[in-house]
């Protein structure tokens, strides 16, 4: 077919008859090779109005279409002999000698043209045979396999920039969880303790509030860093980080001189993971898998029960020394035991994370379905390993900022609100420190993932007992603190029995929401039994 069939000429076409073919318009304007004629420039009122219309994410579209034959060079396809889609490509500047051309504008040939999301740099011009090839032309490398949207364009720009990085940091750690609508009571716990030192109360509770989702973007944090770490060094940083907000707390709390309100933060916080947290989730996951009995690495709860015990047996004897007055000098051999029995437990504690980490690292693999989905949640890094340790900085200090003024209103917040100190110390800060293990212990409890919920529960649990508490008597005795393991009677009788009722729970390897239900009944009565317990030492502290 030669060029006058397809286009008649300008001294025919006004006087021949016949129907011509429509125009093809073009955004660009470029020659087509597919009509032998060059495409008329389009109205431009009517570009604008198309402009105006189409959405942004569907005009990258419209110039660009995508085409499943992406990052493929002229070169290539004149090689295998094959004919690109015309819808995918726009035809190159060709050569063309002149004793030729009007056989090779007449004939049709494969519309060879630039492939929807290759490299610039990497298109080939192609010139017919015996035709001297064109200089090549150096252009920008751009990248359009993922222009589509503006919202594309903005994360492959923030890419680019340091900024930008910064700004999508911000946005996950901060903007992504919803919990962080809680996050302005702080600034406004600090506010009120300035403007007006008579509300304690609301100085607390607005506090106590504040450190909230900050201790569960902590615990993000740390799940982000402990991605680029190996299991051993993970496996710290969840000691560390994990019960970090209860660790700030205690340091603050010793610093002002008051041991009773450390003691009894942290038995609030085994009694809460214990009873509450993972009754909870108990409950709710036999809610959702009412047909069937849960099942959980029975091996694993066994191990945890045993530390639990061992905690047990270090706060007990004490307590047992003191009331029985059998000590050999009195109000300095509690102390120096307790020390001493600090230091093993933490040695105990690192033994655990060896035994756990290491040497019997397949015996805390998980047991059925949970595998395939571990692996899959397994890795899954949001923020670079230096953004997630500048967040692990930042939280804690706004975190030791927080707690800071929690400590300084515990007593003028008992005073106004009409709550004992005990109450306070035992059931209040616990469940905000436990927050975050509250929340996706339910969460992996309703998955059917109860292995990774007594992780989170009774491993959290292990933590404190096992590691926070020895290192706050630690920390009080290189304060000048006489801190010590006599966590009074009371106290150690309800960790005692708690500890044996929820290692009967897990002694079958099998849970429910009877189980659940029950934990957190006995939950309940502890936090009755301190609401009405007047502790001995409260007026000496």
């Amino acid at each position: 077919m030669t060029v006058a069939s397809r286009v008649p000429s300008s001294s025919s076409s006004s006087s021949s008859s016949s129907p011509t073919r429509p125009a093809h318009f073009s955004v660009s304007g470029r020659f087509d090779h597919r009509f032998g004629r060059a495409r008329p420039n389009p109205n431009p009122i009517a570009l604008l109005f198309l402009l105006l219309l189409l959405p942004a994410s569907g005009l990258a579209s419209l110039i660009d279409p995508p085409c499943p034959s992406a990052r493929r060079s002229f070169a290539t396809w004149e090689r295998e002999g094959a004919r690109p889609p015309l819808h995918c490509a726009d035809p190159p500047a060709r050569s063309f000698d002149s004793g030729r051309g009007s056989q090779m504008m007449g004939a049709e040939k494969p519309a060879l043209g630039f492939p929807a999301g290759a490299e610039m740099d990497e298109l080939e011009l192609a010139s017919p045979a015996g035709s001297p090839a064109p200089p090549p032309r150096k252009m920008h490398s751009l990248d359009f396999e993922h222009i589509g949207s503006l919202a594309a364009v903005a994360e492959s720009l923030s890419r680019e920039s340091k900024w930008g990085r910064a700004l999508t940091s911000v946005r996950v750690v901060i903007f992504q969880a919803k919990i962080n609508v809680l996050l302005p009571f702080g600034p406004l716990a600090i506010m009120l303790h300035y403007l007006s030192g008579k509300h304690q109360g609301w100085v607390f509770l607005f506090s106590l509030i504040g450190i909230t989702p900050l201790a569960e973007r902590l615990g993000y944090a740390t799940e982000q860093l402990a991605c680029y770490t190996g299991p051993t060094v993970g496996g710290l940083l969840n000691a560390t980080f994990g019960n970090a907000t209860e660790m700030i707390i205690s340091i603050y709390a010793l610093k002002n001189g008051m041991i009773r309100v450390v003691q009894q933060s942290l038995l609030g916080s085994i009694l809460s993971n214990m009873l509450l947290v993972l009754g909870c989730a108990f409950f709710a996951g036999g809610l959702v898998h009412s047909d069937r009995d849960q099942v959980f690495n029975k091996a694993s709860a066994v191990v945890n029960s045993g530390l639990l015990l061992m905690a047990v047996l270090g706060l007990m004897f004490p307590a047992v020394l003191h009331f029985t007055h059998s000590e050999a000098q009195y109000g300095k051999s509690e102390v120096a035991l307790s020390r001493f029995s600090s230091c093993i437990m933490l040695v105990a504690y690192a033994s655990y994370l060896f035994f756990q980490l290491k040497s019997h690292r397949s015996m805390y693999s998980p047991i059925g379905d949970e595998e395939e989905a571990i692996e899959d949640e397994e890795d899954e890094k949001e923020i670079t390993q230096w953004e997630a340790i500048c967040w692990l900085f930042i939280l804690t200090i706004w975190i030791s900022v927080l707690s800071g003024y929690l400590v300084d209103a515990i007593q003028g917040a008992s005073d106004s609100l009409n709550l004992p100190v005990a109450f306070i110390s035992v059931i209040l800060l616990p469940i905000v420190g436990n927050a975050a293990e509250h929340a996706s212990a339910i969460m992996f409890a309703m998955k059917n993932k109860l292995d990774i919920t007594l992780g989170v529960a009774i491993g959290s649990s292990t933590q404190i007992s096992m590691f926070v508490i020895p290192f706050c008597v630690v920390i009080g005795w290189i304060m000048g603190q006489e801190m010590d393991l006599n966590f009074q009677l009371f106290e150690t009788a309800t960790l005692f029995i708690t500890v044996l009722v929820v290692a009967f729970m897990l002694q079958e390897g099998t849970s429910n929401y009877f189980k659940g239900l029950m934990l957190i009944l006995c939950y309940l009565i502890v936090a009755a039994s301190f609401f009405v317990h007047v502790d001995p030492d409260a007026n000496e502290n």
